[in-house]
């Protein structure tokens, strides 16, 4: 018997249509990296959220419905390939197969309600627009780990960025940046963000929290639904490609312009996009925040 909160009913044809629209949809980025995987030639900006968030490019293919929709099933578990419903998050019955939160373990739930708790309160900080993604410079300061150095230059000498450095505050919220900052730029930054004061740090306006929407769909997969998950992913690879166009390295041979935040034009450019983008991860932060509350945890 399903016994989850049910929204949407699709028939067997609506659902496999919408899943080969979804692989389709993914797959406009996934076999471009994984070519580039094979060849050994990664993308700095494209690539990057395959390396930096450790889930299978598989992830975002493999179309999930989510909770509150269940899928006529008939013969569909001979839908092949790969099989995309596991037994250990579905239930079949009466001919229609959906997620069954009752298959949540203890440890899942806890993870999950404290992901809805970090959203919610990164939800109702006010935002911050005056970072001017000095985080990538302030890793690369003093020139003793330039961490993207292997694939792409700097596009100043060290000297001038230091300078930018060291001529601006910095404001810096998220510790998954923090903590690749080079050691002597940590005391520069007004906030010392950690591990553990994320719900009390974390805000609406930074890119790296507004990135890590994909991070915290795909931790909530199969129960929020892989529409949501690839929307999220799209929103991070802007978030990403404005990351990396506004930082100390040089990205014109993969066809991106700087932008120079070293300069009032270039902060000006830089807080419009940034505010942009923002914009779009509210929306995709409250539907993520409304899947999981449906999930009852």
């Amino acid at each position: 018997m399903i016994s989850n909160p049910v929204m949407t009913s699709l028939s067997m044809e609506e659902w496999r249509n919408r899943a080969t629209v979804h692989r389709a949809r993914a797959e406009h980025y996934t076999i471009p990296a994984r070519r580039r995987r094979d060849c050994g030639m990664p993308h700095p900006i494209e690539d990057f959220l395959f390396q930096y968030y450790p889930y299978p490019i598989s992830l975002l293919e493999n179309w999930q419905p989510g909770c509150g929709v269940v899928l006529e099933w008939g013969e569909a578990a001979e839908f092949e390939p790969p099989p995309l419903f596991s037994e250990r998050h579905y239930t079949v019955a009466d001919g229609w197969i959906a997620v069954d939160t009752s298959r949540l373990g203890s440890k899942e739930r806890e993870r999950l309600k404290w992901i809805t708790v970090l959203l919610a309160a990164t939800r109702n900080r006010p935002p911050n627009f005056d970072c001017y993604g000095l985080h990538e410079w302030a890793m690369v300061y003093r020139g003793k780990e330039v961490r993207h150095e292997k694939t792409t230059p700097l596009r100043l000498p060290q000297a001038a960025i230091d300078a930018v450095v060291e001529s601006r505050a910095i404001c810096c919220s998220h510790h998954d940046a923090f903590r690749f900052f080079a050691s002597e730029a940590r005391p520069m930054n007004r906030l010392q963000p950690t591990l553990e004061s994320r719900i009390e740090m974390e805000q609406p306006g930074c890119v790296h929290a507004n990135m890590d929407l994909y991070k915290w769909a795909a931790k909530s997969m199969p129960w929020i639904g892989s529409e949501l998950l690839l929307e999220c992913f799209e929103l991070a690879v802007g978030l990403r490609d404005l990351d990396m166009r506004a930082s100390p390295y040089d990205l014109t041979a993969w066809g991106r312009e700087p932008i120079c935040i070293e300069t009032p034009e270039g902060r000006r450019i830089y807080e419009m996009e940034q505010r942009r983008l923002a914009s779009g991860a509210v929306v995709l932060r409250e539907r993520l925040i409304t899947a999981l509350k449906m999930l009852e945890l």
